[in-house]
């Protein structure tokens, strides 16, 4: 096995971007400022949970929330298993949905389950209508707005229905994880452990993807509209996704806050699992859509004999790079193994490339950056067969 002196990152395509040092210094300054204020919102929030459960109920509430989180990360992160997309993005919707969302939700259906009591001289109308109304609207809205902002400012990062699907569950996540801090420090509150073990069963256990689920129908949407050549479902799939976002929201909490918790179990059962399942039907299309994208557009390199036959077959199927990542790090360890996922990223990431192209989503850099990632790609390929 031959060591490759240069660092790992080094394989990463050298994609001609030129930026000046002012533009460079204003995105940085932007990042940092916008970061202060999502945790100034976060902490606001935390503060007003507080104040509302007591430091020890929100303290214990914070840890049975977060607990569970890393979990549900990694599975939504699985599915994304033809083009990873930037750390930095999945972050920032983790943390929109935790911080930025969330803040947003609890200011305006506070607001608005206040006028609807005021209004009505009913606190239980003023219930009904957060739960029923407000929040699914509110929630599913300030959820959307970083996928609609991925959608229309990072096109590169935005290719499809996986695309979509992840990003809106990473916002989910983050939301649901900030939510149940709440509902766990009241549940600590009222009813100590019991009312704690019961509260995280029906949130944590029995219904931990329902955030994600909703918002999932939003970045459907938005990932249809991307993919499609139809300027008719460009314009309808978006909007349309963010409506079944609110209308399974609203079902959801409605068959609770309106009929109980028999119809919130029969709604659980009859509404809830099947579109559990429905939604992990629609992922394995998307995965055997983005599959035949990587096939179609890496067909011209396996034929010009940049690819052996083997490499082709291994980078066209989600089994093939399991397989193949499992025999790199079974030859030769971590590093090896982080060599095999790069060259799994670099062709998809060349791949796509070509699709958006071909597509019409182009950049004056569409050439400069083909050939970047084709050199990139062939300076792995070499590391790799020399090991």
């Amino acid at each position: 096995m031959t060591n490759d002196p240069r660092p790992a990152n080094a394989f990463a395509p050298p994609i001609p971007i030129k930026k000046s040092g002012a533009f460079v210094a204003i995105k940085i300054v932007a990042g940092i400022i916008a970061t202060l204020v999502a945790l100034l919102l976060g902490l606001i929030v935390l503060l007003l949970i507080g104040v509302e459960t007591g430091p020890i109920a929100l303290l214990i509430g914070l840890v049975s929330a977060t607990l569970p989180v890393p979990l549900y990360l990694v599975l939504v992160l699985w599915i994304d298993r033809y083009e990873a997309e930037p750390a930095w993005m999945l972050a920032t919707a983790f943390f929109w949905g935790a911080l930025i969302a969330v803040f947003i939700a609890f200011l305006l259906n506070t607001i608005s389950g206040v006028a609807v009591t005021m209004a009505t001289n009913s606190v239980r109308a003023g219930h009904t209508f957060g739960a029923v109304i407000s929040a699914p609207i509110v929630e599913e809205t300030s959820k959307a707005l970083i996928l609609f902002i991925f959608f229309f400012w990072k096109r590169d990062e935005f290719d499809g229905v996986i695309d979509g699907i992840v990003y809106a569950a990473m916002a989910g996540l983050g939301f649901a994880m900030t939510e149940n801090i709440q509902y766990y420090g009241r549940a600590v509150m009222e009813g100590g452990g019991g009312g704690l073990t019961l509260v995280f069963i029906l949130r944590g256990a029995l219904a931990p993807f329902s955030h994600p689920m909703f918002t999932s129908l939003t970045g459907i949407g938005l990932g249809l509209a991307r993919q499609t050549r139809s300027t008719a479902i460009k314009w309808i799939a978006p909007p349309f996704g963010l409506m079944a976002a609110i209308s399974m929201h609203s079902i959801w909490n409605g068959s609770g806050v309106i009929f109980g918790g028999g119809a919130f179990i029969l709604t659980y059962i009859l509404i809830m699992i099947p579109a559990f399942f429905i939604m992990l039907v629609v992922i394995i299309l998307a995965l055997r859509r983005e599959g035949q994208i990587v096939r179609e557009y890496l067909t011209p390199d396996f034929q010009g004999g940049l690819l052996t036959q083997n490499e082709y077959n291994q980078l066209v199927s989600v089994w093939g790079r399991m397989g193949s990542s499992f025999n790199a790090f079974s030859r030769g360890g971590f590093g090896q193994w982080r060599a095999s996922r790069q060259l799994n990223q670099l062709a998809s990431e060349l791949a796509f490339h070509r699709s958006r192209v071909a597509r019409g989503i182009t950049s004056a850099d569409a050439r400069e950056r083909e050939m970047a990632y084709r050199q990139a790609l062939e300076d792995l390929l070499k590391r790799l067969r020399a090991s």
